[in-house]
């Protein structure tokens, strides 16, 4: 028998989790205690954990089309495609896909491979779903750094919750919430848009029509300018606002406008504004839309609101995006995306020269790269000849799994090959489940937690990281990718995000670069960034945040 503290990793909430385990990959569980993201709690996701313990249905070596191969022949048969997809066709012909839950060690070893040496920037994967708030941050605040954690739930005065169903994916949200409301007399409104609302009871429920949450609030940021509420001093001192602000922004946003397009009467729309009227520590809750994941709108309206306010830089005051995968914010840190270098760097000159420096690249990319449907468009045309898929196939619905008959080659590295998969064409590479996982993984409040193996790998089972540097070394680039465990990957992460950084990013782990193994193995939760913009400071050119439309 053996005890572990681990994570439930089922979303990004990142719950602690106390774990015993025995023989014959016996399994019990319970909330850990001393997690701070959970305090003990678990909601009913956490039963995946036990569904992972059986071994039916896993692949248990490596295959290529439909037949058992050895790692070695599979190694070098990816390596030889690979680089004969980069001499005929160039970096551009080869894309990844990356799935939600790999830990921040995958992530880094994959976007190091494809953007610092394979040269490409197509890498598609759950964090393009969180574009919107990922962008608004970067525009308003200079960086991608969510504002506030969990612990602000509790002492705000005043909870927004926009959208059920971030709530519906986060139980244990909502168990603090109703914490908050019963030991720290905090209000909660909630805005819903069609959607069966959680079990908790709310000060005010708003339905109000699809798509219309961003016009609400952009409602309530023009009356409390036209009422005097705004934080007129935070924002002389603070805030860059375009002398066209607040002309453009009174353009369908009055009481009477704002009702018909959220499909409410004005005397309701005012009743939300008047809740905020003398309140001065409000926490907004929000995720990705559901449909529309790309649109700024949203998170746009919300961070406006939070900057004219003044509800930023203090306990209980902030906005909080919450991502949609478990690490989500993990692969955002190491820029494990089409839209960014690594450790929060753009694809500016400057940029791309620190990290190739860093990373003594064979080739950097030097744009962003292909997702979503622009991906799939790529692969149906021909333009992708190679396609790997890290950490198993897309959800059942996503197109992406149309356009595979579409690619030359594909890489699959799963724990299962689906029933039915079409296998000619493929290589696939047998990985962990989470329960086999062991890495770090960071919260969507930036809680960096250790992710600790229950069990042994099975079979011939490999990390995602260790597969991705196999092939790394077979292409040539071993001192690059050097890798035996991952703490080396974690300090080298820990590097690259100190690496030419006076200030001028947040994210910056320095203290964690020379981390000991052994220090890895017994890591305890951390949070990076303390309290961001404490004092009002931001991380653009001029120190000052921005309010945009």
């Amino acid at each position: 028998m053996a005890i572990v503290r681990t994570l439930c990793g089922q979303c990004a909430v990142g719950c602690g989790v106390r774990a015993v385990t025995g023989e014959g990959r016996s399994l019990s569980y319970e909330g850990d205690p001393v997690h701070p993201a959970s305090g003990g709690l678990l909601c009913p996701q956490s039963d995946a954990l036990t569904a992972m313990a059986p071994l039916d249905g896993r692949l248990f070596h490596p295959m290529l089309a439909g037949q058992r191969i050895s790692w070695q022949r599979a190694i070098g048969h990816a390596a030889r495609r690979l680089k004969d997809v980069l001499g005929r066709h160039g970096p551009d012909s080869v894309a990844m896909h990356v799935a939600g839950n790999l830990l921040t060690e995958d992530y880094y070893v994959a976007n190091k491979l494809m953007k610092g040496f394979v040269g490409s920037a197509h890498i598609d994967g759950p964090c393009w779903r969180d574009g919107g708030m990922e962008a608004a941050y970067r525009a308003g605040l200079g960086e991608d750094v969510v504002p506030g954690s969990y612990e602000d739930v509790e002492r705000a005065d005043l909870i927004l919750a926009v959208g059920a169903s971030t709530l519906l994916r986060h139980p244990v949200l909502v168990d603090r919430i109703r914490t908050a409301r019963e030991q720290g007399n905090a209000r909660l409104i909630l805005l819903t848009d069609g959607e069966d609302a959680p079990a908790v009871a709310a000060d005010l429920h708003l339905p109000i029509a699809p798509g219309s949450a961003a016009a609400l609030l952009s409602g309530l940021l023009l009356h409390g300018h036209d009422s005097g509420l705004l934080a007129a001093d935070f924002m002389s001192r603070h805030v860059t606002v375009s002398e066209d602000f607040w002309t453009r922004l009174r353009s369908d946003h009055d009481l009477w406008s704002v009702g018909r397009r959220c499909g409410l009467a004005p005397a309701d729309v005012r009743a939300f504004y008047d809740m905020f009227a003398s309140t001065r520590r409000v926490v907004t809750l929000y995720g990705p839309a559901e449909d529309e994941e790309h649109d700024q709108r949203l998170p746009q309206a919300i961070l406006n609101l939070h900057l004219a306010m003044g509800w930023i830089g203090t306990p209980g005051a902030a906005p909080v995006g919450i991502a949609r995968s478990p690490n989500a914010m993990g692969a955002r840190e190491v820029g494990c995306d089409s839209g960014q270098l690594a450790a929060h760097r753009d694809f500016s000159t400057d940029s791309i020269a620190q990290a190739a420096r860093f990373w003594g690249a064979h080739r950097m990319a030097e744009q962003p790269g292909l997702t979503g449907a622009a991906l799939v468009e790529a692969i149906e045309d021909g333009r992708i000849r190679l396609l790997w898929l890290l950490g198993g196939l897309p959800p059942v619905g996503h197109p992406l799994r149309a356009a595979l008959p579409k690619a030359p080659f594909v890489i699959l590295s799963t724990p299962w090959l689906e029933p039915g998969l079409p296998l000619e064409g493929m290589l696939a590479l047998p990985s962990p489940v989470w329960i086999e996982k062991d890495g770090t993984i960071t919260g969507a409040d930036r809680l960096i937690s250790r992710q600790r193996r229950l069990f042994p790998l099975p079979g011939e089972a490999r990390p995602d990281w260790w597969s991705l540097t196999q092939v790394a070394r077979s292409m040539g680039w071993h001192d690059a990718f050097h890798y035996e465990r991952p703490a080396e990957i974690y300090r080298e992460h820990a590097r690259l995000t100190a690496y030419r950084n006076e200030g001028e990013r947040l994210l910056n782990l320095r203290r964690h670069a020379p981390i000991s193994n052994p220090a890895y193995d017994e890591l305890t939760p951390w949070r990076w960034g303390e309290l961001p913009f404490d004092g009002g400071h931001f991380l653009t050119p001029d120190g000052k945040a921005r309010l945009l439309l």
